[in-house]
């Protein structure tokens, strides 16, 4: 049975590139059925975007949310850094599919201010080119980690993130991150919201502190990357989720119990990709990035 919570944000996917776990964050998209799905930027890696890599499991992700709108799901795409060559289609909407910059959700008495956040790196907004080159670092280094781990789980240890390890260890990586996050909270209570939501930085976080005199809860959906985690909101409450494959394994095939007449999710989702061709979203992808 899929968990139904109210709102699910997702942020830096990254599509198309080497370090993107699409494998785990389908698994999980299929698991859920809410009624609004946030994507707050860096979806598809429009930057490292090549057409000789884009695996059937990322195409499958886009399948995914294709079909969840489809069955009535809200569906925001907020633009990031990664994507931002999308920012050109701002207020576009389509069916449940909206396309935004940012976005303010009233939740009750209170309101969520989501945006990706990239608006607050200087090296994004002032040196594109080196931001470019390391986010191409960046992947090569979680390729590389994927390798290490690889290695370490052969001598039955436990995986580690070198990626974590350097944002932790480096100074200005370290007060970057920081920065960026009283940033966000000092804006936020500047307008007076309660909640402001980002991503860009892939460090999930929640936290409420006071900023002007109103409390602030800042939310990071982290990324699908390193942490493979997002944010869900139900019974008017924020949580973390973090991607766990025990969550999905099946004890046993006995205690599946199979309806005659009603077709399985695997049944369904190849029905859908029959009316959405791989080929066809591909080629649209491509027309964005010429």
């Amino acid at each position: 049975m899929k968990r139904e919570p109210d709102i699910v944000v997702i942020s830096d996917v990254h599509l198309g590139t080497y370090g993107c776990h699409a494998k785990e964050l389908l698994t999980y998209l299929k698991s859920i059925r809410p009624k609004t799905l946030v994507i707050n930027g860096d979806f598809i890696d429009i930057w490292q975007f090549r057409k000789r890599y884009f695996p059937k499991e990322h195409m499958q992700v886009i399948q995914r949310i294709l079909k969840m709108a489809a069955k009535g799901t809200k569906v925001y795409y907020i633009t990031g850094n990664h994507d931002d060559i999308l920012r050109r289609y701002s207020d576009f909407s389509t069916g449940n599919i909206h396309l935004r910059d940012k976005l303010v959700l009233q939740l009750k008495d209170k309101r969520a201010w989501i945006f990706h956040g990239d608006i607050f790196d200087l090296s994004v907004r002032y040196s594109p080119f080196i931001a470019k080159l390391g986010g191409k670092s960046y992947d090569y280094l979680i390729v590389f980690n994927r390798f290490v781990n690889k290695i370490r789980k052969v001598f039955g240890l436990q995986p580690m993130s070198l990626a974590k390890e350097a944002k932790q260890r480096v100074k200005k990586a370290v007060s970057f991150i920081s920065d960026f996050e009283e940033t966000a909270i000092d804006l936020a209570g500047q307008q007076k919201y309660d909640y402001v939501i980002c991503g860009h930085i892939h460090l999930p976080q929640m936290r409420t502190t006071n900023a002007h005199g109103h409390p602030i809860t800042y939310l990071n959906s982290g990324d699908w990357v390193e942490n493979l985690t997002a944010l869900e909101y139900q019974w008017g409450q924020w949580s973390i989720y973090q991607y766990d494959p025990a969550d999905y394994q099946i004890v046993s095939n006995r205690l599946i119990v199979k309806e005659s007449g009603i077709p399985s999710t695997d049944e369904e989702d190849l029905e859908f990709e029959k009316n959405s061709s791989p080929e066809a979203l591909l080629q649209n992808i491509m027309g964005l990035v010429s």
